[in-house]
């Protein structure tokens, strides 16, 4: 089935011809049909499979179509609710591209910007608003957000959404917005208690749509996993980006500290990086993110917070440096390649001390990915091929005095 043949409006078939797209994907083909009709939906599919366009698509067609309504108010009509700044840009990005020439207003909300655009914004929104919780609850109970005709709201993220902190959001929520709406929930991600959570927001009747259940990882991605000593990971991981010096890619580390640690050691071999995590300001995370993209560094560390809804495109490879301590995590992180019908790598290094956190890993996949073998010589190569190896006391005392000092500003700003 073609796009083409889609019953829908003529401006947003041509500007998803514009995109490149001519056949839905899987989530898409069965989706955008059950969306359509009117239903409530429940859908997890694999990362990088189309899952953003397989709701605004329908949406934005069914929005467009109010518009001949002569009881048409000047509010929006659909909320999409996502975990992070960078999915709320994201989404709202897709959505202006598919709603080019069509009189429909996109606002995206979210903490770390001024909010007088967002204001400004929202007094002509007759559309779609993206938002995270935070500053949708801070703007409406501003009066600024008005969420009286609402009838489409997506939780894009949905385990997220409703297990990490904001299931208490999301029932304030739905307190403010017309029971007669229809709900939509889109994740890679699923388990029994979310899903039940769910059942209990939306319709009993919700079609639920599954893909690809046995292997929640993407099947573009082909990953392994090495032993390594925490202490050698450096070594490991500077030996793999100067052997891909070509390649964009992606290295995942668990905490803020951790990325600008990796960063600074990868600063003493002689090789540029970028970090992105929580304690970047939005303008700084914006700049980072647009450097990635148009390669003017090939290298970005991130923590967790990359590893949601951020459309690179093309990244080669994805390094877990550290195993993530939320299983799920893992799928969302290898899945920032091999993203639409490319092919992508992933590498995780597996320290002892993060036994831990690989079983559940292993318990989520259902199998335990490929092992890279390595002999005692190849490590010692390894190891001596760094040009870390020789120890320098003074650059080491200055990523111990950085650590500090990284901590404590961290300390200071929340405080205030």
């Amino acid at each position: 089935m073609l796009f083409d043949d889609y019953r829908i409006d003529e401006t947003l078939k041509e500007n998803i011809a514009a995109l490149g797209y001519k056949r839905p994907t899987d989530i898409q083909f069965k989706a955008i049909p059950s969306i359509l009709a009117g239903e409530d939906l429940l859908a997890v599919a694999q990362t990088g499979t189309g899952k953003t366009a397989a709701y605004l698509i329908p949406l934005i067609n069914m929005i467009s179509k109010l518009r001949q309504d002569r009881r048409y108010s000047n509010a929006p009509k659909c909320l999409v609710l996502v975990p992070t700044h960078e999915l709320a840009e994201q989404v709202a990005q897709a959505c202006k591209q598919l709603c080019k020439h069509i009189p429909i207003k996109i606002t995206a909300l979210y903490g770390g910007k001024e909010q007088d655009e967002q204001i400004k914004s929202l007094k002509s929104n007759n559309g779609i608003v993206i938002a995270t919780p935070g500053r949708m609850f801070d703007l409406r109970s501003q009066g600024f957000l008005n969420l009286e005709y609402i009838q489409y709201l997506v939780l894009d993220e949905a385990d997220k959404m409703l297990f990490q902190g904001f299931l208490k959001d999301i029932k304030d929520l739905l307190k403010l917005i017309p029971k007669n709406r229809q709900t939509l929930f889109f994740s890679a991600t699923i388990n029994r208690e979310i899903k039940e959570i769910a059942y209990g927001i939306i319709n009993q009747k919700a079609i639920r749509i599954q893909l690809s259940p046995r292997n929640p990882a993407s099947n573009n991605v082909t990953h392994r996993y090495v032993k390594v000593s925490m202490d050698d990971k450096r070594y490991y991981l500077e030996r793999l980006l100067l052997e891909n010096e070509t390649k964009k890619i992606l290295v995942f580390v668990r905490t803020k500290v951790r990325a600008e640690r990796v960063y600074k050691a990868m600063e003493r071999a002689g090789i540029e990086t970028m970090t992105l995590h929580g304690d970047k300001t939005q303008e700084e995370r914006e700049s980072i993110i647009a450097q990635f993209e148009n390669d003017e560094c090939k290298v970005m560390i991130a923590t967790d917070v990359a590893a949601r809804g951020l459309d690179f495109k093309a990244i080669d490879i994805v390094i877990n440096y550290d195993i993530p301590d939320q299983a799920e995590n893992y799928v969302h992180r290898i899945g920032r390649s091999g993203r639409a019908k490319n092919k992508g790598l992933a590498y995780s290094f597996l320290s002892s001390e993060e036994d831990k956190y690989w079983k559940p890993v292993i318990e989520f996949l259902g199998y335990e990915p490929d092992e890279v073998f390595l002999s005692s010589q190849e490590i010692e190569d390894t190891i001596t091929f760094s040009n870390q190896f020789t120890p320098n006391l003074k650059a080491l005392l200055t990523e111990i005095d950085d650590d500090e000092a990284f901590k404590k500003a961290k300390k200071k700003k929340h405080k205030k």
